[in-house]
Order: structure tokens, then C-alpha cells, then sequence
């Protein structure tokens, strides 16, 4: 599972699995940010009839997945966030991106576990595989 990580210091390739930083990448991929009529979304992301936002408050998060007709609130123990990324294959693969640390979850935003890395901070991601 390779990320590409938008960042102040530019674009970066993280192995999510090994949790590795592979090197530089030349530039994000081209993503569709989903249209949320949410207050305070910070950024959105969406795969199939999966959505998930992320907005300025505690919790971080907000999940649908019937297409944003319903949300539920998600990532409570999460620090304040930035990014997220939903894989298009497998909607309960999510990267989510506070300041500098990566946070990933396989179970549909139910569970997250913090990425050992450190990037400096963090504006975009995308998932590349």
C-alpha cells in the first residue's frame, strides 16, 4: 500500500504497510475532492458510496456510507486532521493526515493506528495502489 503524501517540503511515497518513507514523488495524483454540504470540512474523500470528511472539530471526523445522505461522527481519539484518503478498490482502507503524522485504518474508520513516521506537515494524500 503506497501513499503519496502532499507536504510542506513537497511530495513524499510512504510504504503504509512497511511504514517507510520511499523518497520523493513529483506530484500528487489528480483526486476528485467529493462535494460535502457540511459545515467546517477541512477535506473529503469518497469511494464508491463511501464519504468521508474531515472537519474542524472533535471528532475529526465524519462518516457516510450511503453517499452523504447520513453521517456518522468517527476518529475520536484522533489528533486534529488535514487529509484523508479512501481507497478506491477497498473503502475501508483509509489514511488519514494530522500535522505530521499518518494514521491508517483497514476497518472503515472503526479502529486507526499511528504511522511510526514523522513527515513535516501535511496538506494532501492520496493512495497510489
Amino acid at each position: 500500500m503506497i501513499a503519496a503524501v502532499g507536504t510542506a517540503a513537497g511530495v513524499l511515497l510512504v510504504d503504509v504497510e512497511a511504514e517507510t518513507l520511499l523518497g520523493e514523488g513529483a506530484e500528487m495524483p489528480a483526486v476528485e475532492r467529493p462535494r460535502v454540504d457540511l459545515p467546517r470540512v477541512v477535506a473529503a474523500a469518497r469511494a464508491g458510496s463511501t464519504v468521508v470528511a474531515v472537519v474542524d472539530r472533535r471528532p475529526p471526523l465524519l462518516l457516510s456510507n450511503d453517499g452523504g445522505l447520513t453521517w456518522r461522527e468517527a476518529g475520536g481519539g484522533l489528533p486534529t486532521g488535514f487529509a484523508i484518503a479512501v481507497a478506491e478498490d477497498d473503502p475501508d482502507r483509509m489514511l488519514y493526515g494530522a500535522r505530521n503524522r499518518l494514521f491508517l485504518s483497514t476497518s472503515g474508520g472503526v479502529f486507526w493506528r499511528a504511522l511510526a513516521l514523522e513527515l513535516p506537515d501535511i496538506h494532501r494524500l492520496a493512495w497510489l495502489d
